[in-house]
């Protein structure tokens, strides 16, 4: 009776059957890879806005302070934008010719917001409040990176929720004196690890199983 198969189809059968079981159970962890990679988080890209706003000029070069133009970061939970009357405070007396700030100039002659690309945007379910994070001594450039540098700014986190995890659980690692909030080129000094848990006792901030309660950030 003649052999309805090869000796080796046993082993090629085998090898099809485990490399198909690979090949789902990728699947998963290739979903994962993209969806967290740059491309979709939009880390690191700099999309165009109605003008050419550099922070790299503005806060880096010129020293004006982040609260200039986000003028409720302090008060409310969104930072703010500033409108266009913000921006003519100077333009309307320096380049006031420029092809580059034309659109803010219609802006102000039609009265009429700029339509600015939103860099930063966290999903519907979850709260955030930026006047408890800067009261409390988080600093900007813990969230948003060193924005002194952005010639065209760009995300500099994704702002997963393990990024805020970290933060909640180990709250002293993070924390700053008043008077570095606002310091993009911040880096913790030599003696965090006793001043880090001497200002979250100052500043009432609850760590631990407290700030990772769902309750803190989903409402």
């Amino acid at each position: 009776m003649a052999q309805l198969f090869s000796p080796g189809a046993d082993a090629i059968y085998r090898l099809t059957l485990l490399t198909a079981l690979a090949c789902l159970a990728g699947v998963p962890m290739v979903a994962a890879g993209i969806v967290r990679s740059d491309y979709v988080t939009g880390v690191g890209v700099a999309p165009p806005q109605p003008a050419p706003f550099s922070h790299k000029h503005h806060s880096g070069e010129l020293g004006v302070d982040c609260r200039y133009c986000h003028t409720t970061v302090e008060t409310q939970a969104t930072a703010g934008l500033p409108p266009t009357h913000t921006c003519m405070t100077c333009h309307s007396q320096i380049w006031t010719g420029s092809d580059m700030l034309k659109p803010v100039r219609d802006s102000y002659a039609r009265n009429e917001p700029l339509q600015w690309v939103r860099l930063n945007r966290l999903p519907q379910y979850v709260y955030y409040n930026h006047s408890v994070h800067v009261t409390k001594g988080i600093g900007c450039s813990t969230c948003h990176g060193d924005v002194t540098t952005m010639q065209m700014t760009y995300r500099a986190n994704a702002f997963e929720m393990q990024f805020c995890l970290d933060c909640h659980r180990n709250p002293e690692k993070y924390v700053r004196t008043p008077d570095q909030v606002w310091n993009m080129n911040w880096t913790p000094p030599p003696d965090q690890a006793t001043l880090g848990p001497k200002l979250v006792a100052q500043n009432h901030i609850r760590g631990g199983e407290r700030l990772v309660e769902c309750s803190v950030c989903h409402r």
